[in-house]
């Protein structure tokens, strides 16, 4: 990487948290300055505007957040093993490598869906690759004998997001880690059941 490109990673890295605790709403430019350090003038040298830093930690966030789940995964030798990661990592987010401030798809759905288009299709796009990454592990599930031919991996895929996203929101809300802990042993139950 070159100075420029140096500069615009740490830039993403600092002001990633924020964005995800504060949201794109709630992170000023002050918050900007005092995470990363810098001038105004190095921040919008490196980004257009708020806009292009808030999707470049969008991105920051999920990869992160991502990287826990695949590397759980790898772990792990079934399918359902694999799927199960799902279930025991989101259990436990809080005290794993997640970005701080939990699952970004959720909190950038919440505030984005009616405020902010193009943060609203990040997030969107983020579900839609998560529910295709699920069927695909299901559909080898299925290919390999260990689940039902007759599942249906799309529906079943889209499921599973809803269920954690709603897990965490719930859970979130009303400040009741318990409601998450139940809803993720439902979770455990279906992919247990996928057999």
């Amino acid at each position: 990487m070159n100075k420029a490109e140096k500069t615009r990673q740490f830039i993403i890295e600092k002001t990633a948290p924020i964005f995800n605790v504060k949201g794109y709403a709630g992170t000023s430019l002050n918050d900007m300055l005092t995470a990363t350090g810098l001038t105004k003038g190095s921040i919008y040298g490196n980004f257009q505007n708020k806009d292009e830093v808030a999707l470049a930690a969008f991105d920051h966030n999920v990869k992160q957040m991502f990287g826990v789940i695949k590397s759980e995964m790898d772990k792990q030798t079934s399918v359902k093993e694999k799927l199960q990661v799902y279930a025991s990592v989101y259990e436990n987010f809080m005290g794993s490598r997640f970005p701080e401030g939990g699952c970004p798809i959720l909190n950038t759905s919440t505030e984005a869906d009616d405020t902010h288009p193009t943060l609203r299709k990040k997030a969107a796009d983020a579900i839609t690759s998560w529910k295709n990454s699920i069927a695909t592990l299901i559909k080898k599930g299925i290919a390999d004998n260990e689940f039902s031919a007759e599942l249906d991996p799309e529906q079943i895929a889209i499921t599973i997001v809803a269920l954690i996203e709603g897990g965490i929101m719930v859970s979130k809300v009303t400040g009741n880690l318990s409601y998450r802990t139940c809803i993720m042993k439902s979770v455990s139950k279906m992919i247990n059941d996928l057999s």
